[in-house]
């Protein structure tokens, strides 16, 4: 693997928006995992748990259902009583604690975030769904090397599902510390085990862009914008700026003519027009 140092800086600008592409729809996709798989909608209805549970726990997980619902509709406050219910029912419930992190994280409270995912590994061991979303706070407060240790940790897991999205994370978590070269690397590997994610690709492509690999990044980015669902006005403007490096003016003002028609007040039309390809 090439090291970081014999490849061009990111720009700052540039890591911010390569960071925060999509993160919202990150975030999400990793809300519990392991108790989604075990249970069905975000009320009492429809429930499907273990027949030989523990009573405390079948009820305990009712409500954790409940505020993984709260959650999921942006109501981080109401989801967090509901957790509180959780625990008060079963105190060694890791799925409750690694909810009630995630909700502390929404709810910009980092320490009492961190306090429940420790306790959810002190309980459950090494469980990936919790070092994953651990990794993840610890990236959001510049704690980059903790944050790999823990995304490592996750990925070390044998049985771990998930581990495209933990590839991903700890990628944008390196691309933030200015890691260029050990990002790229990991957003490859997510993209081996996930490749229509366009998280992944918006990102790979970026950074295989900023490096001075305009082919290889137009392979990433064409993937998207050939796809009217997933591309947007980032999207575009990466792919228009692509093509203009290759010198390919009619590809380049195609994509301009996308985001004139559905994006009009964008800033990405804005660069556009001025012709900023190269700042």
């Amino acid at each position: 693997m090439i090291g970081f140092e014999s490849r061009p800086r990111v720009r700052a600008h540039e890591e911010r928006r390569v960071f925060w592409a999509w993160t919202t729809l990150l975030m999400l996709a990793f809300a519990l995992p392991g108790l989604q798989s075990c249970a069905q909608g975000a009320s009492g209805e429809d429930i499907v748990t273990a027949s030989d549970e523990p009573e405390p726990r079948r009820r305990a997980r009712l409500r954790l259902q409940l505020a993984l619902g709260y959650y999921e509709r942006g109501q981080p406050t109401v989801a967090l009583d509901e957790t509180k219910q959780a625990l008060a029912i079963d105190s060694g419930f890791v799925e409750a604690y690694n909810l009630r992190g995630l909700i502390y994280m929404k709810l910009d409270e980092p320490r009492l975030a961190q306090e429940s995912f420790r306790r959810a590994l002190s309980l459950g061991g090494d469980n990936p769904d919790v070092l994953h979303n651990q990794g993840w706070l610890q990236c959001q407060q510049g704690e980059f090397a903790q944050a790999t240790r823990s995304f490592e940790r996750a990925l070390a897991q044998p049985a771990y599902a998930e581990r495209a999205k933990t590839w991903l994370s700890l990628g944008l978590c390196q691309i933030r510390a200015g890691q260029a070269g050990p990002a790229e690397q990991s957003l490859l590997k997510a993209h081996e085990l996930d490749a229509g994610n366009p998280v992944t690709g918006y990102n790979l492509a970026q950074l295989l862009y900023a490096r001075g690999a305009p082919q290889d990044a137009r392979f990433y980015i064409q993937r998207i914008n050939n796809n009217g669902a997933l591309a947007n006005a980032e999207t575009l403007w990466l792919g228009a700026k692509i093509e203009h490096r290759l010198g390919h003016p009619q590809a380049r003002d195609r994509l301009g003519s996308q985001l004139r028609a559905h994006y009009p007040g964008s800033k990405e039309l804005d660069f556009y027009d001025r012709r900023a390809f190269d700042e």
